[in-house]
């Protein structure tokens, strides 16, 4: 178990900022990780399998490569799957599931190629075990089996992690379309917010929705274990040694440590909608950070920087064909007040969904941009978009633009940089 072949899966642009995590993680080289499209390989140990899985903040999940070889049909693919010492992994009292994926196969049904892997399995612990096999759940598997066509070639992976990564365990509130935690956790990474321990600015995203960002950071601040409050399947497993877990976990939660208000500068949140605040709040109390997130209700279009000190805005506006503005972007075409909230999604100052103006999203991104240009002299903001015409439609000019995918969605992390005295003449006269 101290040479196994790994792949972490991981959302498209992630992948650099994945491979080095790994090797922190693990203390491995260059040489034993290497990036691919879509996650990192890595060659590694047992041990680094558990760490990985309990710290890892941008992998999707942590498999481990049991087969590669050649096919043509599914009969190959039987052929290798009974070939992998399946019993070395887990015994037939835990339930399984085989999922495909494939680029370019030839083969007609996935669905039939995985009954074949299946089989493979089962029959395999027949023999192995005195007839017994493992039973097949396609709900809640205690052993989850991939396996990965090309053209040629499959790969079969033993599943870790069970649920995904992004599911850390500490959020049971949420909106209608919350924020992945990988994902946001990319996004801090890629600002490098993080990156001069000793110059940690205040962060602050202005349509926190139910706190995942703000949630990530301060775990991340704090060198809080992303899996800490979750389990994993690993732990079903032969090769799990429940007294190696237990300390691996101790000395990870040894190792962080809740900074002072006089060491490190709080993070910061707001949402118009006052109940995505208090899903938020609930969330980082049991995410261990309520106590370093200040979270606030009000309009993204009227709140002031929540510190004297300029820092970061990092947000995820939620976005669809079309955007209905809320709070004072909306009251205006509403009549006051908030806007209509029962069709789409609530975060920030605006919900996504069907409006009669395709226009309306783009009023708001201007107002926004004019209020930072007088409000936040100083501060860098970040804005996760699908809409690459964003910086023309809020007049600003992009300084960076990191290409990020959200689901399959492809996006830009963009980069504006608020300098004092650049306000032109709309800007100055508060125009929308």
């Amino acid at each position: 178990m101290n040479q196994l072949e790994l792949f972490l899966p991981c959302a498209a642009g992630v992948e650099d900022y994945l491979s080095q995590e790994v090797m922190r993680i693990t203390g491995r080289s260059e040489s034993d990780v290497i990036k691919q499209r879509g996650g990192v390989a890595a060659r590694a140990s047992w041990r680094d399998v558990m760490l990985l899985n309990l710290h890892s903040r941008l992998a999707q999940r942590v498999l481990v490569l049991l087969s590669y070889g050649a096919y043509r049909q599914e009969q190959d693919l039987y052929r290798m799957a009974s070939e992998v010492s399946w019993e070395a992994w887990f015994t037939p009292k835990e339930s399984i599931k085989v999922e495909v994926t494939a680029q370019h196969s030839p083969l007609t049904s996935l669905n039939f190629a995985a009954l074949k892997i299946k089989d493979a399995v089962c029959d395999r612990f027949r023999i192995k075990a005195n007839g017994v096999r493992p039973d097949v759940d396609t709900h809640w598997p205690k052993v989850r089996i991939y396996a990965h066509l090309t053209t040629d070639q499959l790969s079969l992976y033993i599943d870790t992690s069970g649920e995904p990564l992004f599911k850390r365990g500490w959020r049971e509130d949420t909106g209608d379309a919350p924020l992945k935690e990988t994902l946001a956790a990319a996004m801090i990474v890629a600002t490098g917010w993080l990156d001069d321990p000793a110059k940690i600015l205040p962060l602050y995203d202005p349509c926190c929705g139910s706190g995942t960002i703000a949630i990530e950071a301060a775990q991340m601040l704090c060198h809080l274990p992303a899996g800490g409050l979750r389990r994993f399947a690993f732990e079903h497993m032969l090769p799990f040694q429940k007294h190696v877990w237990q300390a691996i976990k101790e000395q990870a939660y040894a190792a962080s440590a809740l900074p002072t208000a006089a060491q490190h500068p709080r993070v910061f949140g707001s949402d118009v909608s006052h109940r995505m605040v208090d899903f938020a709040q609930r969330n980082a109390e049991r995410a261990g950070v309520a106590a370093l997130i200040e979270f606030r209700g009000g309009d993204a279009l009227q709140r002031m920087p929540p510190s004297t000190e300029a820092g970061v805005l990092l947000l995820n506006p939620p976005y669809g064909e079309r955007i209905d503005v809320g709070g004072v972007a909306g009251s205006a075409r509403t009549g006051g007040g908030r806007s209509d909230l029962t069709d789409g999604r609530t975060s920030g100052t605006f919900v996504a969904r069907e409006a009669p103006q395709a226009e309306q999203g783009t009023d708001f991104f201007e107002q926004l941009a004019s209020h930072w240009k007088r409000h936040y002299p100083g501060w860098t903001a970040w804005m996760l978009t699908p809409d690459m015409k964003l910086p023309g439609k809020m007049r600003l000019k992009a300084s960076r633009r990191v290409p990020l995918w959200n689901g399959p969605l492809e996006c830009r992390l963009f980069r504006f940089d608020m300098v004092a005295g650049k306000l032109d003449a709309r800007d100055a006269a508060g125009s929308p």
